[in-house]
């Protein structure tokens, strides 16, 4: 084998894309004896053009790939490439890189795509004096063969066209067998080694026929098979385009319910967008009913504090007609405690208190005014105005409604303080309020008008 680092082209390529028949393998051994080198022949037909990474390769038998090769040598191309002449070429194998045991193998060549052009008959690799045994081979082997045998069914015309190429050669060698054998009627000694030199070449043809009519009974009946599994695989395919046709019509189905759909959502998209115009309004509204929720809750807020200001007003004056009433019973109790006391005083004077009037004439009934008990009138009216003046003469209290005279009109410090102090009449009772009384005065007032 050729030292190189380079690795030869191959391709996992199965076997149904190759071509046997485009290279021809010459005078192939049934057995090589280990130990010496191997010289391979075969030839170019006229529908090959070889190129420069072409490579011939030793595959042990049952290979599926190219990948699977044992060892290889580059070819050499021939001196004439574009002639349609069919020289014979040759590769030598190195005894150091041929297999060691005795498998079957045979020659495979290769085209620098990593496609097989032509393979050979198989061969094994032991020694010369070896008797013929009968090989036993496991199943898994016998159904590789078989495998590598139906693959090759493929091919059987092609190998026939094969035939025909290797009778063709044979006839040729025969007419120049017919030749030498002229020649040898004059050359006699040369004659017998010719004829035993045909002689030889003759048997190895017919042990090569023999095998390969026997590969053809093989290949012919891994060719019925094949047809049977093709059946197969045509009704499986008539099923899977069966199935397809199905496919294809529920993509076209959903192809409509999209268009559909399509058309629904583009109609829903013009309702949200209306929606969404009518919402915007609708929010604007309730914006508005916001604003005026708020102005009215802020509004009855107010009406709720005023409401609270007149309660506890009302609460307020409620306690101050209470204190006023308690105050006039207070001056009521006075006023009859005053009036004994007048009574006492005026019968220790020698007077007689019920002579007096118990009205103080007003400036609105005069000094004539009469008392409404008597139908002729007082008697004493002219002593009474004469000497009321002098004993009783009364005086208004400019804070509360009570007359007194002028030796019981008296105040403390505080109420003479009081009464220098500005004061509030009401527009309504004549009551008087102190100047810092102002908010009791007011809701006063506003009693009276409830």
């Amino acid at each position: 084998m050729e030292d190189t680092v380079e690795d030869p082209p191959t391709s996992a390529v199965l076997l149904d894309h190759c071509h046997f028949s485009q290279v021809i393998f010459n005078s192939v051994e049934k057995f090589y004896v280990p130990g010496g080198d191997v010289t391979c022949y075969y030839t170019l037909t006229q529908q090959f053009i070889p190129r420069r990474k072409d490579w011939i390769g030793i595959f042990r038998v049952g290979w599926k790939t190219t990948r699977e090769y044992y060892t290889f040598m580059w070819v050499t191309l021939p001196t004439d490439i574009k002639s349609k002449s069919t020289e014979q070429q040759e590769v030598q194998f190195k005894a150091y890189y041929l297999p060691k045991d005795d498998e079957y193998y045979q020659f495979c060549y290769v085209d620098q795509d990593g496609v097989v052009r032509g393979a050979s008959i198989p061969f094994q690799f032991r020694p010369e004096n070896e008797e013929d045994i009968l090989v036993v081979t496991t199943q898994g082997e016998v159904e590789e063969i078989e495998q590598h045998n139906s693959e090759l069914c493929k091919e059987n015309q092609e190998l026939k066209d094969s035939c025909v190429s290797l009778q063709k050669q044979n006839s040729d060698m025969q007419a120049e067998l017919q030749k030498k054998q002229e020649e040898l009627e004059t050359l006699k000694s040369i004659n017998k080694k010719l004829e035993q030199k045909v002689k030889e070449q003759k048997d190895g043809w017919e042990a090569e026929l023999l095998q390969l009519k026997e590969q053809n009974q093989k290949i012919t009946s891994e060719n019925r098979k094949m047809e049977v599994r093709v059946d197969q695989l045509q009704v499986q395919l008539s099923t899977q385009e069966k199935e397809m046709e199905k496919v294809v019509q529920g993509n076209q189905d959903k192809t409509k319910q999209l268009e559909h759909m399509k058309k629904e959502n583009g109609q829903l998209f013009l309702n949200l967008t209306e929606q969404r115009e009518h919402q915007k309004t609708l929010e604007q509204t309730v914006e508005e009913l916001k604003q005026k929720e708020a102005t009215a809750v802020k509004k009855q807020q107010e009406l709720t504090d005023q409401n609270f200001d007149l309660s506890k007003r009302l609460s307020e004056n409620k306690i101050i007609c209470d204190a006023l009433r308690r105050e006039k019973e207070k001056l009521e109790g006075e006023n009859d405690f005053l009036k004994r006391e007048i009574s006492r005083l005026m019968s220790y004077m020698g007077l007689d208190f019920d002579s007096l009037p118990h009205q103080v004439p007003t400036s609105d009934q005069g000094g004539a005014g009469q008392s409404p008990g008597l139908v002729y009138g007082n008697p004493y009216s002219g002593i009474q105005e004469s000497s009321a003046p002098s004993l009783l003469s009364s005086k208004k209290c400019r804070t509360c409604p009570s007359d007194y005279a002028d030796d019981i009109f008296y105040h403390t410090s505080e109420e003479q303080q009081h009464i220098q102090t500005p004061y509030l009449n009401c527009p309504i009772c004549d009551k008087s309020f102190s100047a810092k009384e102002k908010q009791v005065f007011e809701d006063h007032v506003f009693c009276h008008t409830l």
